[in-house]
């Protein structure tokens, strides 16, 4: 693709978010779309958002488990970048409104702070634990600005792998001396528990998840940095979220976090 149409598609995407609206798939209108085009559209709408005021306090990977290929029909990881505008404490009441919410659904995680920096395209699931400070439990909200989910990989590497927003759990973990594949997460919503999953869902380990996400933008010359999050993928199904929600969950030896949501 060229640059011109790089850019465009990137300011259709993030019109698509202010506006809380969908568009056709990519796909649909550009077969030859390759993933690098895609990520360079992401890269675009970044930029955007970084215009609007926003800063990168992180990144992401998705579509790492079983359950969310099959539903998702994307059977590759993507991955996508966080920002301060994303982040909300742990029990906050999000208006979807608000927020730009589309087609929202939760996703149980766990997340990596970064007490130093990753750069390079061979690292390992042992260079990510030692260069994590601790692991909380996190929701991820995922979102799509393309029609009814109708995504291939390429659509949502463009749509910034799909972000919406995310919440971090209080406790902080050292993930030293934890067997982070037998972690075991209960996800409720509305008090009513919706799924359940291991730390094995998310690529068999979800350090190693984290580092195939270090190793991929390592390739686009993209470290990960002292002090960002780590989004290591969901460990069960997505969960449809609609206003009125409550979500919790706990994640055995990790603790837990909560996030509601309106209108």
């Amino acid at each position: 693709m060229n640059r011109e149409l790089i850019e465009a598609l990137g300011d259709e995407l993030f019109q698509a978010m202010r506006e809380r609206s969908t568009r056709d798939p990519l796909t649909a209108r550009y077969a030859d779309m390759t993933i690098d085009d895609a990520y360079q559209i992401s890269l675009h709408t970044l930029q955007l958002r970084q215009a609007a005021g926003e800063t990168v306090v992180g990144k992401k990977i998705g579509v790492t488990s079983k359950p969310v290929q099959e539903m998702l029909n994307v059977h590759q990881p993507d991955f996508g970048f966080l920002t301060d505008a994303m982040h909300f404490p742990d029990g906050a009441t999000i208006s979807m409104q608000q927020v730009g919410l589309i087609q929202p659904r939760a996703e149980g995680e766990i997340a990596f702070m970064l007490k130093q920096d990753l750069h390079g395209t061979n690292l390992t699931r042992e260079d990510v634990l030692d260069a994590t400070d601790w692991l909380a439990p996190c929701f991820e909200i995922v979102d799509s600005r393309i029609r009814n989910w109708e995504i291939r990989i390429q659509d949502t590497v463009a749509d910034n792998a799909s972000c919406g927003v995310f919440v971090i759990g209080a406790q902080r973990t050292d993930p030293r001396g934890l067997d982070l594949a037998a972690l075991h997460m209960d996800l409720y919503c509305n008090e009513k528990l919706a799924c359940s999953g291991k730390g094995a869902a998310v690529q068999g380990h979800p350090a190693e998840a984290v580092a195939w996400l270090a190793n991929t933008l390592g390739r686009f010359g993209i470290p990960f940095r002292k002090g960002e999050l780590i989004l290591s993928g969901s460990l069960a199904a997505l969960i449809p979220v609609k206003a009125g929600d409550h979500f919790t969950m706990q994640i055995g030896g990790l603790g837990g976090c909560a996030i509601k949501f309106a209108d």
